[in-house]
């Protein structure tokens, strides 16, 4: 455990209670945690989660703008179905992207759990761009990928990385709750 990734781990956690709130400052908080991380997985040599967090860079500012876009008359950032179409090619994505990240990085680097850290990486993205389009079933793959990696980050000895995973899949929880409530809501009105 690291002063490193002690404030990584509360720059994250407050990143994704803001977001199960739908508050934009959920953004620039998470471009601030995913340079810590980023610093973090190169030296613990999870590669495919440190290029994950110059990725998850990139998709803060998609997410912020789209966010912006997709307030409603009140101000609040409106929650939008996830049609099927659009969650089974983000699945396959995922699934291609795991297997071309996870060949990659088992062939040409030192990583430590290549397949594994490849395909939750790639998942993760998936689960972020639907975050950024604002789709509540986001919540229910960050809530499958963030399981997987409390016992990632356990096996590899980062425990506070891991509590906050664990922390991570609550809020997730509750994020989802939230979401799919104003999903309803919305489709009600």
């Amino acid at each position: 455990m690291s002063m490193l990734e002690i404030v990584a781990v509360i720059v994250s956690f407050l990143t994704i209670w803001l977001t199960a709130r739908r508050h934009m400052l959920c953004w620039p908080l998470g471009m601030v945690a995913c340079a810590l991380y980023f610093k973090l997985f190169l030296d613990v040599r999870l590669y495919a989660d440190m290029v994950l967090q110059a990725l998850f860079g990139l998709s803060i500012v998609y997410g912020w703008v789209a966010w912006a876009r997709g307030r409603d008359a009140q101000g609040e950032v409106a929650v939008r179905p996830l049609p099927l179409h659009e969650a089974g090619a983000g699945l396959a994505v995922g699934a291609l992207g795991a297997l071309a990240i996870g060949w990659l990085t088992s062939r040409y680097t030192n990583a430590a759990l290549p397949w594994l850290d490849s395909a939750l990486s790639s998942f993760s993205l998936v689960a972020q761009l639907w975050t950024a389009r604002r789709q509540a079933a986001s919540w229910l793959l960050w809530i499958a990928v963030d399981v997987i990696y409390v016992g990632m980050f356990v096996f590899k000895g980062l425990l506070p990385t891991a509590g906050l995973y664990a922390a991570m899949t609550g809020l997730a929880v509750v994020g989802y709750v939230r979401w799919i409530a104003d999903e309803r809501r919305r489709a009600a009105a």
